[in-house]
């Protein structure tokens, strides 16, 4: 019997204010969101994982897309964000050529892409598959 498995992985993040991440994550998103008994966040995954997020008094913003979230239809989705108050174009055109709401178009090197920050300025984005 090994001491090391890989029975329950699951990632996790950091924030600045818990409350904040609560709101964005379970109202604006839409995700499943439960207070765990420490004082931290769960996020439930539709396909089965969770994600665990934790508030860091001295944090600092992941500088990569610490989240992904697939949809059939960019266009539509990015719409849709923004009606819930999310800005999808976080990136000048100098870094990320993009549409006025911020979507890359994959031209067949990749897929088309919309960033945008949860309230700890974490990157998230939706990719069209």
């Amino acid at each position: 019997m090994a001491a090391f498995t890989v029975d329950g992985a699951f990632s996790g993040f950091s924030v600045d204010d818990i409350d904040a991440a609560k709101e964005f994550y379970g109202t604006t998103l839409g995700l499943e969101v439960e207070s765990n008994p420490m004082g931290f966040l769960d996020l439930k995954l539709p396909g089965g994982g969770s994600i665990l997020v934790y508030s860091k008094p001295n944090h600092t913003p992941a500088s990569f897309t610490i989240l992904n979230f697939p949809v059939a239809d960019i266009d539509a989705a990015v719409d849709d964000l923004i009606s819930r108050g999310v800005q999808t174009k976080i990136y000048s055109d100098a870094e990320f050529a993009s549409d006025e709401r911020g979507i890359v178009r994959g031209e067949g090197q990749g897929p088309d892409i919309a960033w945008f920050r949860d309230p700890a300025g974490n990157v998230l984005a939706v990719m069209q598959g």
